[in-house]
């Protein structure tokens, strides 16, 4: 048995995926390993990019303790890139009141009767 920790690209996160298969096959002129699973009873092969693979071993504990690795890598890279979403959800908040502010301000200018504005004419 041998187990695959492969790169699985999402919008607009990078995750990874782990898996086993019962063999695999590679050549070094082909840019792809297949895989051979087993499924309902009938060998099923899947395609897969060498440039997508992380890691093909056949040791279980190796395979366990570099998932549990990339696992936690992806939280805290999630935790920051929520984190960032606040921040930024904040600052449009505040551009926008801001915005919304001059906006107001300038209307109640434009339409006071004592100060000359080229805008009423417009």
């Amino acid at each position: 048995m041998y187990y695959v920790i492969k790169r699985q690209e999402g919008n607009p996160f990078v995750s990874f995926i782990g898996f086993s298969v019962r063999k695999y096959i590679a050549n070094k002129k082909n840019d792809s390993v297949i895989f051979e699973f087993l499924k309902d009873g009938k060998n099923i092969r899947k395609w897969i990019k060498v440039q997508d693979i992380i890691l093909l071993t056949d040791d279980l504990d190796f395979f366990n303790e570099t998932m549990k690795k990339f696992q936690n890598v992806q939280t805290q890279q999630q935790k920051l890139v929520n984190e960032a979403q606040k921040n930024l959800n904040k600052t449009i908040e505040k551009f926008t009141e801001s915005v919304t502010a001059e906006i107001s301000d300038f209307q109640e200018i434009r339409n006071a009767s004592d100060v000359p504005c080229l805008l009423k004419t417009l």
